[in-house]
């Protein structure tokens, strides 16, 4: 039974006076015109009025089997059967609404009704008050706040502290603990600048409290204002890392809060609660700004106005995964209750921590799914596989495809051959043969009198596909163009009229691609390669340059799972996760400087058993602020210098394409022992006869970089080394960059590490439009929260495919105002 609160019902024409009985049709009852469907309906009367009862029944005696009578009680609720609870889907908890018809009232599962836009309006009216309109911010301070992203009071919300300060009590200094961040009142004993043996200026101050004494540093100061400021009988509050040097322990440039001549330090501590007696939220700095005026800045802030902060997330989903109201966590973030846990709080997993990540992948995926669902429902092109070019370009291949290629390529096909269009993801590691997936499919395109546009991030890789593909085109008799934007004047123009007439059968170029002025005559196919480096709105440009056209994306950087997700979320995933037969591991060391001639002798061997072998550089020229190698330069001093017996030839990114074809070509013939290159070669050469690859200045690469030029080398069956050649000045992250490409040759374990070394932004190569701006979430620290959101978000369009709903009235509103223009959901507003 499901208890039911009836509100007082207006009656019908047959009764006048308050409701006792209610008569109720179960799920085969009448159909009335006002109520349209068949659904459970219910018939008020008055206890008196029986005639009233015949006269009813009689009128629906033909479709209704059986009338129910129930009692209202006297707190007016009633108790409905379980055929009825069944007819609506009722689950215990679930409210019932009742809509009135011309003969009596309809019964339906309530649903609630979205927030009232008057009250979202205006809570979203003072989420959107600029910053120098709060209580203690002038325009100065507003400016300060603008460079850290803050310009309105919403964006204040989302500003979470980066760490928490424990100044519950303050730690005495012969309590002091190696490791920990510590908070500390003591007295200056002295202050002097002092230097190193090796000559390097410090400035050193002395404090004590009685227990003990510590050692301040500075690194970086000016001493007359250094001298003025640290004066031996100040006191104050210190803050800082406590580091251990042997015996001594030291803070480097630690955060002071000085106590005015003569004040005590209870009183002090008393009068300044936001500062004292609590957990302190750290917040991000820039210039300008200190932390004591941006807290009280986020104090304003939270107390005012955290309260408008809306909470859209569905309620079935917050219950499921025991979230909190989204202003409670805002509030808890900034100014955590005094019995937090430190260590729970510094590693952003506290619930309301894990609320607020939620909230945000939980939008975001719902985007993602709603833009997936949608290509799922656009009309598309049904491309039949005719094997006029495939069959040709398989007979002129000198290899077979392997098992990974075959089977996404039928993931590809089949795809195609869909009513609606294609948005898959090609992911695969250094050499495994994605570029001849891609033009396979291509070639179902063109096989369609369909165009392919093939968009790359760089000329380099542009032309590398260029000169890769054309000749396996030009065999098959099929045209293709590189489009970058370097073509200039007549070649231009002669290369936009190939496109637009359709001549031009696969196009391939950078960005120039999707311009304004390429027009396209049949686009059917997109494939963009390296899409990591292209945002979701490239992405639908390309799209627009054709009618619903199939869209496939390529990558060779590995990439985590969790980043997949948010970046790739809306695609459908290939991965080709197996190498051509007769590859073998490529062994890689780290060398220093000074055993440079052990490295060229390394070369030399090689080349004695009729190898080859690649030296990499970071440059084509010397900078004189640079002290890298250049690759122009050593190119001439190996030839002349270190290998005058062998053949050098050099290859960078300024060439022309006909030069770089001409010295990629020799090289393959092995006219050439040693090519010298710059990242130019960190795709599109196969030369199996190349052994050895010597990266200079290897730490100034990242990660997954170092492992694509590695990818050049044990393309065959010998035996092939990867030298990663440095100074030996490392920094942290180069060296554990190093010792990563060392340890393994997982592409998916080289990229998890670059993420954790480099953080999402860099990692995807600067900020790019395509990774999404998290305010809160961490997709390293978050991953989890990640699966779950994304799983609900997913359902929940599965049951709502256009959140068309008037329940998720809200919930789109929302959708479309984080999202909409980033993700291109423009028709959800």
């Amino acid at each position: 039974m499901s208890n039911l609160h009836c509100q007082e019902l207006p009656c019908s024409a047959h009764v006048k006076t308050t409701m006792i009985y209610v008569y109720l049709l179960n799920k085969g009852g009448a159909r009335c015109e006002a109520a349209g469907p068949v659904r459970p309906f219910i018939f008020p009367l008055t206890e008196s009025d029986s005639r009233c009862y015949s006269t009813c029944a009689a009128m629906f005696e033909a479709a209704a089997t059986a009338m129910t009578i129930i009692k209202l009680s006297e707190d007016n609720r009633i108790s409905l059967p379980l055929e009825v609870t069944e007819a609506l889907g009722l689950k215990p908890g679930d409210a019932v609404e009742l809509t009135a018809s011309e003969n009596g009232f309809l019964l339906a599962r309530h649903t609630p009704a979205s927030p009232a836009p008057l009250r979202e309006s205006v809570s979203r009216k003072n989420l959107e008050t600029p910053m120098q309109f709060i209580k203690g911010v002038g325009p100065k301070l507003a400016e300060n706040l603008a460079k850290k992203g803050v310009s309105v009071v919403e964006d204040a919300l989302f500003l979470l502290p980066h760490r928490y300060e424990d100044r519950r009590t303050l730690a005495k200094i012969g309590r002091l603990r190696p490791g920990a961040n510590e908070v500390f009142f003591a007295e200056v004993i002295a202050a002097d600048a002092a230097s190193t043996r090796g000559g390097k200026r410090f400035f050193e101050v002395t404090v004590g409290d009685g227990s003990g004494t510590v050692t301040l540093k500075w690194f970086h100061f000016n001493p007359a204002f250094m001298k003025k400021i640290w004066k031996p009988g100040r006191k104050g509050i210190f803050t800082g890392e406590v580091v251990q040097y042997g015996f001594q322990r030291e803070v480097h440039h630690p955060e002071v809060e000085w106590l005015p001549e003569g004040e005590d330090l209870a009183a002090v501590m008393a009068g300044d609660p936001l500062s004292f007696g609590r957990i302190l939220p750290v917040y991000p700095l820039t210039e300008g700004l200190s932390q004591k005026t941006l807290r009280k800045v986020m104090k304003e802030a939270v107390d005012r106005f955290v309260a408008d902060v809306e909470n859209h997330l569905p309620l079935e989903v917050i219950g499921r995964h025991d979230l909190m109201p989204l202003d409670k966590a805002l509030q808890a973030a900034h100014f955590p209750a005094n019995d937090a846990d430190l260590q729970t709080l510094n590693n952003g997993a506290t619930a309301a921590h894990r609320t607020l990540a939620f909230d945000e992948f939980f939008f975001l995926e719902l985007g993602l799914a709603l833009k997936k669902n949608g290509i799922a429902l656009e009309e598309g092109i049904d491309f039949q596989v005719t094997h006029k070019y495939t069959k040709e370009l398989l007979k002129l291949l000198p290899f077979s495809l392997t098992n990974a290629q075959r089977r996404v390529l039928s993931e590809i096909k089949n795809d195609m051959m869909a009513p609606h269009p294609m948005h898959r993801l090609v992911q695969g590691d250094v050499g495994c043969g994605k570029t001849l997936v891609a033009l396979m499919a291509a070639l179902v395109a063109v096989e369609n009198d369909y165009q392919v546009a093939i968009m790359a991030p760089t000329e380099i890789l542009a032309e590398q596909h260029f000169l890769n593909i054309h000749h396996w085109c030009d065999a098959l008799g099929v045209k293709v163009a590189l489009l970058t934007s370097s073509l200039k004047g007549k070649a231009k123009k002669a290369a936009l009229e190939e496109i637009a007439t359709g001549n031009a059968q696969v196009v391939i170029g950078t960005h120039a691609v999707i311009q304004d002025k390429v027009e396209f005559r049949r686009l059917g196919l997109g494939i963009i390669d390296e899409q990591h480096r292209f945002g979701v709105l490239q992405r639908g440009i390309l799209k627009k340059k054709g009618q619903n056209p199939d869209i496939l994306v390529m990558t060779a950087t590995p990439i985590p799972r969790t980043l997949a997700m948010t970046v790739f979320g809306d695609l459908s995933l290939s991965v080709i996760d197996e190498l051509p037969p007769g590859r073998t591991p490529v062994e890689t060391r780290i060398a220093f400087e000074s055993r440079r001639s052990q490295v060229y002798g390394v070369i030399r061997e090689e080349v004695k058993k009729g190898r080859q072998a690649y030296v990499i550089y970071p440059l084509v020229e010397e900078s004189e602020k640079s002290d890298l190698k250049a690759a122009a330069q050593m190119a001439e001093q190996l030839q002349s210098d270190v290998f005058p017996d062998l053949r050098v030839g050099l290859l960078h990114g300024r060439m022309r394409p006909d030069e770089k074809e001409a010295v990629m070509a020799a090289f393959k013939a092995r006219e050439t022992d040693i090519l010298v290159a710059t990242t130019v070669i960190e795709v599109g050469i196969d030369v199996p006869n190349a052994t050895v690859m010597v990266i200079e200045h290897a730490e100034r690469f990242g990660l997954s970089q170092l492992h694509q030029l590695r990818g050049r080398v044990g393309r065959g069956s010998d035996k092939s080394r990867c030298i990663l050649l440095t100074t030996g000045r490392l920094s942290e992250d180069g060296e554990k960059r190093l010792r990563v490409m060392e340890s393994t040759s997982d592409g998916f374990r080289i990229a998890e590490a670059d993420l954790e070394i480099r953080g999402p932004g860099d990692f995807l190569g600067t900020r790019q439009a395509g990774l999404p701006d998290f305010r809160v979430a961490n997709i390293l620290r978050d991953g989890r929260i990640l699966e779950e959101a994304r799983m609900e978000a997913f359902s929940f369009v599965e049951k709502d495919r256009g959140l068309v709903a008037p329940e998720n009235a809200g919930l789109r509103r929302e959708l479309a105002r984080r999202w909409g223009g980033r993700l291109e959901l423009a028709g959800i507003a």
